[in-house]
């Protein structure tokens, strides 16, 4: 039986098959990630299925055949979404008339959720069943969004373990899955492994620049860590900094940053963050997936976030925020555990003051080290094989149940 378009049941749904036709949309590098995780353990079930859709490197690897490059959607922010909205408008048309053309058995939306929930919605109306992998954070910003959610999913998979009861208390079918970055970082990482991989010093002083996944994250930050960075270095001079790029074109707009700091010096490499993250003793890091990461890793870190102006002005003047955090770690453990700098507060005088916090104050590094130690072997659950198992539960059920 063929897995697509004539796969169909009479009323238009795909229907159950051995070798499934699995569309998976995914933007940006993290996206990418667990994306190509899922594919490997979807495979292991469907040794015949056929993956289709928008990814990077991670899910090609895996055997996805990619319409359009995961980067194509690396977009955050309200005014950032504005700018490139024509655009994104035809992507998300031209993918919607391709999935109709030969509808798949499900269609995964990976994180980006306000390019993926409208996707999502059109085919499921069209009989396609829907998972959105990633929870959007509707428990602490935009918790309107919970209607559109459950238009649009069949299913919502859940990284962490406190989502699943918000989902429920709005009658949205949701699962926890757990973290796939929990079971790939080990318990313990160690630094002057890392640093030697990276050629740099095992004794002398180590801080790892994150200044974000997208470009306007790094445009917008890398001025102030690496101002921060010069500060830091004043007090400690055998200082030395690493920094991976997320992407590529983001050496580009963080290199010229770095100019205007002369004899700064940094180890600029691309990708590899979790290396960098390891051979440091102090992460300095734009909020997202890097805070998890660097929590697993069991560093201490100094998260900020700068939002383009009129993002900051509608989520605050509209009271959309609803978190006091908005840092992984903090949110994971329920309390202030890193410090958070947001806005104008994320200047480089801040920064390094918040940094030498860390840096003198080795009791507080070791009792944070524990909690995310705590915090690490809650997520870890076998990620992808439990979020494979949960789509295949999906694909196993008669349509519309």
């Amino acid at each position: 039986m063929s897995s697509a378009a004539s796969s169909a049941d009479p009323g238009g749904r795909p229907a159950r098959s051995d070798a499934p036709l699995i569309a998976l949309i995914a933007g940006e590098a993290s996206g990418d990630a667990l994306g190509g995780a899922l594919i490997s353990e979807l495979k292991a079930t469907y040794p015949g299925a056929r993956f289709v859709g928008v990814g990077g490197a991670r899910m090609r690897d895996q055997g996805l055949e990619a319409w359009w490059d995961s980067d194509e959607l690396a977009v955050m922010g309200l005014a950032e979404v504005v700018g490139q909205l024509p655009r994104l408008l035809r992507l998300r048309k031209a993918l919607g008339r391709r999935l109709l053309e030969a509808p798949p058995n499900v269609l995964i939306g990976i994180d980006a959720p306000d390019f993926n929930l409208g996707l999502e919605q059109r085919a499921r109306r069209a009989g396609i069943r829907t998972v959105h992998y990633v929870s959007p954070t509707v428990w602490a910003w935009r918790q309107g969004r919970v209607r559109t959610i459950g238009a649009a999913a069949d299913l919502v998979l859940c990284l962490f373990p406190f989502e699943p009861a918000f989902y429920r208390e709005h009658g949205v079918a949701a699962r926890y899955t757990g973290h796939p970055l929990a079971d790939e970082v080990p318990d313990h990482s160690d630094a002057r492994e890392a640093r030697a991989q990276l050629g740099l010093n095992p004794q002398a002083l180590c801080v790892a620049i994150l200044p974000g996944s997208r470009r306007g994250e790094v445009a917008r930050l890398s001025e102030h860590l690496l101002g921060a960075a010069a500060l830091l270095k004043q007090q400690y001079p055998e200082l030395q900094l690493v920094a991976p790029m997320a992407g590529p074109g983001l050496r580009g707009l963080f290199e010229p940053a770095l100019a205007d700091f002369p004899g700064l010096g940094c180890t600029i490499i691309d990708g590899q963050a979790r290396l960098a993250i390891a051979a440091a003793d102090l992460v300095l890091c734009a909020s997202g997936t890097a805070t998890l990461e660097a929590m697993l890793v069991k560093r201490p870190m100094v998260v900020v976030y700068r939002f383009h102006p009129l993002t900051y002005f509608i989520g605050r003047g509209l009271r959309l925020m609803k978190s006091p955090w908005f840092s992984l770690p903090n949110i994971l453990a329920g309390q202030a555990i890193v410090p958070e700098l947001e806005q104008h507060q994320a200047t480089a005088v801040r920064i390094a003051a918040a940094a030498r916090d860390w840096l003198g104050d080795p009791g507080r590094v070791t009792e944070a080290q524990a909690q995310f130690a705590r915090l690490h072997a809650q997520l870890k659950t076998n990620a992808s094989r439990s979020a494979a198992a949960c789509i295949a539960e999906l694909l196993g059920r008669e349509p519309g149940q």
